[in-house]
């Protein structure tokens, strides 16, 4: 499912406008984003935890080349899910 069709769905179950979903969704996007911009977590009880995880620095090669090159630290975005959505998943 890509976004058009999820602001469709959305839009579909609540009765609202296709416009106004899409908001709302953009609106959650942004929320979301910022969040884990200000290294918080966001926490949806049932559904899951957007968080942020760090990468540690370390050494990888280049597959073109095969030489050694340092890859720098990071911080990545990361979504862990919860009891309820697992559960749904697995049926």
């Amino acid at each position: 499912m890509n976004k058009q069709e999820l602001v469709n769905a959305i839009a579909e179950d609540t009765g609202t406008t296709k416009a106004a979903a899409e908001a709302a969704l953009n609106s959650f996007i942004a929320q979301v984003s910022k969040t884990l911009k200000n290294n918080e977590s966001v926490v949806l009880a049932g559904f899951g935890t957007f968080e942020v995880r760090s990468r540690a620095a370390r050494s990888g090669r280049n597959p073109q080349t095969g030489a050694t090159i340092e890859i720098a630290a990071s911080k990545v975005p990361a979504f862990k899910p919860g009891a309820a959505l697992k559960k749904e998943v697995n049926g």
